[in-house]
């Protein structure tokens, strides 16, 4: 069940995590390849950093759904009553997954399209009372080039919401930089593939931002202190 994979989530890393008390915020909208990014600069497999989705979870939920599972490529199943509830239990779910990392303080990658400037604010601040270090990471693509991979996706979007969303997302990106703070700010060029080499420069200096970044000890002191408690006496 769903439910026990998010429960039993191993939280013995705790104090061990090697990244602890770092969170990344990514931002982009719809078909700005925010998974491409985060496969390539900052996923499990090469930073150990949690993934904080609720899409990824509502795929799950909808292949589960009997007798048939949800076809979410259909707009009208995704709006249906049971698409919807999907929906909201999902939300849920990667809520009560989130706290689960917040309780070992685990490195966390906050992964949406960051449209709306105030729950973003907040959940960063929630974050920061924490003792957590953030980070944005903005995936930036032009407009033509989003609608093409929104086309591409099993769960497609109409094009006006694909053309809403990416001016909401546009209009926010001054705002997230003078929230985050040049040195702790960084947008990424995923336009195009990484055999331009300009993309390709942009790609390397930002993953070593995002090295340097996860791998600083933590510095708050609501952090040092939690840490303290966490040491056998």
């Amino acid at each position: 069940m769903l439910i026990n994979e998010i429960m039993n989530n191993n939280l013995s890393e705790g104090p061990n995590d090697p990244h602890i008390f770092k969170a990344i915020f990514l931002a982009g909208g719809p078909g700005s390849g925010k998974g491409f990014v985060v496969s390539n600069l900052m996923g499990k497999d090469t930073t150990g950093l949690k993934i904080v989705n609720s899409d990824e979870v509502y795929e799950k939920l909808a292949s589960m759904v009997k007798p048939e599972p949800l076809d979410l490529s259909d707009p009208e199943v995704v709006a249906s009553p049971q698409g919807q509830e999907a929906r909201e239990k999902a939300k849920r779910l990667t809520k009560l997954r989130q706290g689960n990392y917040l309780d070992g303080r685990l490195g966390l990658i906050i992964d949406g399209t960051a449209k709306d400037v105030e729950k973003t604010q907040d959940q960063k601040a929630k974050l920061e009372d924490l003792g957590y270090d953030t980070m944005m990471v903005f995936v930036n693509t032009n407009i033509d080039v989003a609608q093409e991979r929104n086309k591409m996706r099993p769960r497609q979007l109409p094009d006006e919401m694909v053309i809403k969303m990416w001016h909401s997302v546009q209009d926010n990106m001054m705002k997230f930089q003078q929230m985050f703070g040049n040195q702790n700010f960084y947008i990424v060029d995923n336009s195009g593939g990484l055999e331009d080499p300009n993309r390709k420069e942009n790609f390397e200096a930002v993953e070593k931002a995002i090295r340097r970044f996860i791998s600083s000890p933590p510095r708050k002191p609501q952090a040092k202190s939690w840490l303290a408690d966490q040491r056998p006496q």
